[in-house]
Parts: C-alpha cells; sequence; structure tokens
C-alpha cells in the first residue's frame, strides 16, 4: 500500500494554531511534522521600552497561561535589577501561579483532553469530535459528563484564588519587581483557604480518581505517545530567599534527565535551532540571550514558526511530567517507562496538581501580615537578567538585556517551543514529533491517535510563537475553511 499523508489543520482543543502533517505507511506514522501557523509579535513589541513593561506585555502572549510569563518576566527583571523579593512577596507569587497550575490543569483534562476518551451526548461542546474508542462503562462515562460541568464551576473558584493576589485574572496586576504589590490580611486568607478546600476536594476526589479511571480502561495507552525520553525542568514555586535561579531551595527541582540519566541543569547548554523554522539560517544556533528575530517566510523546507529549542543538542520534553521525572515523584516514577507515554503524562499531571493544591494550603499560612511584600527597586542603565520558571505547561525562560535604562533585546523560549519544536539541524524530530512517530493509526479519515498524542503535552501555541514584521506588513495571508 502506498505510503498516506495525514492533515490536520488546526488541530482543535488546544490553544493556538497547530498544523499537523503525517505520513503513514502500512497504517503506522514515518514521519511527523508540528508546524506553528499562528503569526504573532512580541519580542519585537518590547524592544525601546521601559524594562518593568515586560511584566505586563508578556502576559498578553496567551489568556491561558498568562501568570506564567508573568512570573518569569518579572524573575528576568528581578536577576537584571539585582533584588530579591521578601518572604510575604515570594508566597504570594506562589499562590498566583500555583492558583494558575490548579486551574489549567483542570481545564486541560476535563475540557480539553478527557472528550477523546468520554463520549458525550450529541450536542456541543462535545460536537463535532472524531469518533474515538469510546471504552468507559456507561456509569463511569456518565459521571465524567457531570464532571465536565462541575469542573466548569471549579476552575472559577481557582481563577478566583489568584484574583484575591493578583488582582485579576487573566492578566494579573500585583506581581512587580521585588516582589508583588498586594498586602496579606485574614481575609483575604480566609477567602483563599475556602475555595482552595473545595478545590482540594475535587482534585483528590473527582480528577485524579477519574483519571486512573481512564488510564485502567485504556491502559494500552501507556505504551503509546512515548516520545524522547528526555526531560527538563527549571524548576518551580521558591521556598527560600536567594538570587541564584538553580540552587535555591524549590518545590519543583531543577533538573534534567538525559539518555536515562539525571544531571543537573545548566541554563548555558540552551540554544534554538531555525533549520526549518521560517527565520534566516543565520540566527540558529544561538543562546537565548542572543536570539534575534529575522523571518524568512519563503524559506525552503520550512515548516513552522517555531524554533527548535535544544539542550546540549538534545530534544528535551517539558511539562508535569518532566516535573515530576526530575523530582522523582514515587507515583510517576513507579510506572517506570510507561510513564512515557498519553496516560503517563495524564496521571503525572493529575498527581501534580494534587501536590500544588495541597502545597498552598501551607504556604498561605506562612504569610504575616503587616511584613513587606516588595523591596524598591531602580532600573539599570544597563544589565541582563535570565527568569526561569515552570509554568503549567513546562518549563518557561524569559531572558532580558537592558541598554540605555530600556530594553535592548528579549526573547521567551516556552514550553510548546521545546516539545512541539520542529526538526533540528541533524533532522532529530522534536518531542512531539517523535512521540507521534511509529503510532498505529486505525482510520486515516478518523486520526484519533494523533490528536491524543498531541493533547496529552497540553500545547500551546499561542505561547510558543510570537513573531511579527516591525513595519507590519503581511507576509502571508491564509483562509482555513
Amino acid at each position: 500500500m502506498a505510503a498516506q499523508k495525514i492533515i490536520v489543520d488546526p488541530v482543535t482543543r488546544i490553544e493556538g494554531h497547530l498544523k499537523l502533517e503525517v505520513e503513514v505507511d502500512n497504517g503506522v506514522v514515518v514521519d511527523a511534522k508540528c508546524g506553528g501557523t499562528l503569526f504573532r509579535g512580541f519580542e519585537l513589541i518590547l524592544q525601546g521600552r521601559d524594562p518593568r513593561d515586560a511584566e505586563q506585555i508578556v502576559q498578553r502572549i496567551c489568556g491561558v497561561c498568562p501568570t506564567g510569563h508573568a512570573t518569569a518576566g518579572v524573575l528576568a527583571l528581578d536577576d537584571a535589577f539585582g533584588i530579591e523579593p521578601p518572604p510575604n512577596g515570594r508566597i504570594i507569587r506562589n499562590l498566583i501561579l500555583g492558583s494558575n497550575f490548579v486551574q489549567s490543569h483542570i481545564l486541560h483534562f476535563f475540557h480539553l483532553a478527557a472528550l477523546d476518551y468520554v463520549k458525550g451526548p450529541d450536542v456541543a461542546p462535545f460536537t463535532p469530535r472524531y469518533e474515538a474508542d469510546y471504552r468507559l462503562p456507561p456509569d463511569i462515562n456518565a459521571q465524567a459528563v457531570n464532571h465536565y460541568l462541575e469542573a466548569l464551576n471549579m476552575r472559577r473558584k481557582a481563577h478566583e484564588m489568584l484574583a484575591i493576589w493578583g488582582g485579576k485574572m487573566p492578566h494579573v496586576q500585583a506581581i512587580v519587581p521585588g516582589g508583588v504589590s498586594e498586602v496579606p490580611d485574614t481575609q483575604k486568607i480566609f477567602e483563599f483557604k475556602t475555595r482552595l478546600a473545595e478545590l482540594i476536594a475535587f482534585v483528590d476526589n473527582v480528577y485524579v480518581p477519574t483519571v486512573k479511571a481512564v488510564a485502567g480502561v485504556y491502559s494500552d495507552w501507556l505504551s503509546i505517545g512515548k516520545g524522547c525520553s528526555n526531560m527538563l525542568a527549571y524548576g518551580g514555586f521558591p521556598l527560600e530567599e536567594g538570587m541564584d535561579h538553580i540552587k535555591k531551595a524549590k518545590f519543583f527541582p531543577a533538573g534534567v534527565y538525559v539518555r536515562g540519566q539525571y544531571k543537573e541543569l545548566n541554563p548555558d547548554y540552551i540554544a534554538e535551532e531555525v533549520k526549518y523554522s521560517w527565520y534566516k539560517d543565520e540566527t540558529g544556533g544561538n543562546k537565548p540571550t542572543e536570539a534575534v528575530v529575522v523571518p524568512e517566510p519563503n524559506k525552503k523546507d520550512a515548516y513552522s514558526w517555531m524554533k527548535s529549542p535544544r539542550y546540549n543538542g538534545e530534544a528535551m520534553e517539558v511539562g508535569p511530567l518532566a516535573r515530576m521525572w526530575v523530582m522523582k515523584q514515587k507515583d510517576v516514577v513507579a510506572l517506570g517507562d510507561k510513564a512515557f507515554s498519553v496516560m503517563g503524562r495524564h496521571f503525572a499531571r493529575a498527581v501534580e496538581c494534587s501536590m500544588v493544591a495541597h502545597a498552598m494550603d501551607e504556604w498561605v499560612m506562612k504569610l504575616q501580615a503587616g511584613q513587606p511584600v516588595c523591596v524598591p527597586h531602580k532600573v539599570p542603565s544597563s544589565a541582563q537578567g535570565m527568569g526561569l520558571a515552570e509554568a503549567a505547561r513546562g518549563a518557561l525562560g524569559h531572558w532580558n538585556k537592558i541598554e540605555h535604562g530600556r530594553t535592548a533585546v528579549y526573547n521567551a523560549v516556552v514550553p510548546t517551543t521545546w516539545n512541539a519544536s520542529p526538526k533540528d539541524v541533524r533532522n532529530v524530530p522534536g518531542p512531539m514529533e517523535q512521540a507521534i512517530i511509529g503510532t498505529a493509526v486505525k482510520d486515516a479519515k478518523n486520526p484519533v491517535e494523533l490528536v491524543r498524542i498531541v493533547r496529552s503535552m497540553d500545547p500551546c501555541f499561542g505561547c510558543a510563537i510570537h513573531v511579527m514584521t516591525p513595519d507590519q506588513k503581511v507576509i502571508s495571508q491564509f483562509t482555513i475553511n
């Protein structure tokens, strides 16, 4: 049988615009291309601005992930300014980001990914859909459909928790260089803990058991979608003060797992390649501190607006699975190689959601009324900063360079740029492409297997692509029917 080409454009129930193109031979994927097709611009927008503008502007990269960008952006400013938040500021930042983690993980499973396994009624938003091999027993399936609706209310409560400390959601106002602008008091702590208690009950009694039930019925998906099996985590939720991004104690530790070995994280090993990206070849191979954006939309063989981040030349998966694997979380590590799979990712995300929710219940009680939440600062004439954080979808880094008191260079390397990157200069596919290659596709006209793998990584293409032409000329225009 001749090889077939399957194109899914756009992939739905993810954030942003992904064109997925695969080649299938004898029912098995032999090649895959993840193409980011959205054309945007943020690094260039920041050039020439007051460096402090970054904390607000970068949040507009995505309405789902603004808190992660605010966190990484402000950490880069702290680093450039040579300042560190006081304990109250550090804790409140963690509560803001943690609230977003819980909301995002609930969103991902119940409202984006679960419908690949849970058959809802034949009405919107459960349709249109690929006809999957729905296997859940009728009673469990009915419960899962009800949980879809309950999860909407839980997400609202998580947003409210975030807004208590962040001022609003999306696009928080309270995160500022040197700490936060929100002052803790007993009323805010009470309102936060009241909502958090409901969320903990939902996560522990609904989210985690539902994921386990789905994984039990779809146990074959613990062996599908392996990917590169290299894991990277910058570490997140600092537990102590200290300027060292890597060495300070964090709830999620920093580290990498490469070719079966655990190693310390070295940010100097990070570089971005562009062989199959619509950028000038000479912009490839640069470190994030030196990265520049020079579009080349007609570049031969290119198929994505995403670059290809690599760690010491290796493709690396980021996200909840990477964080749980790097920290050697016992339940995830107990899965062994089956953790590197579609269901392994869903399970790791659920475990992580519970961990973060319970941790926030302890963190909030460490706030001290009347104590400082921020330290004063001055914008330096020249400096360079790095902000390494963990967003809900994975390792997120922001780099800035300040000259004459203004932003001269800005670069964000985001989780989906790692996971959904195109092939690199050695023609090695990105982690998502690797996870898809080798997958059996039962029906080329109903390729549910492909979107299940994609959604297991919870991609955000709005975050992954932030490019525009400075003169605002239209390079290409497309109509998608």
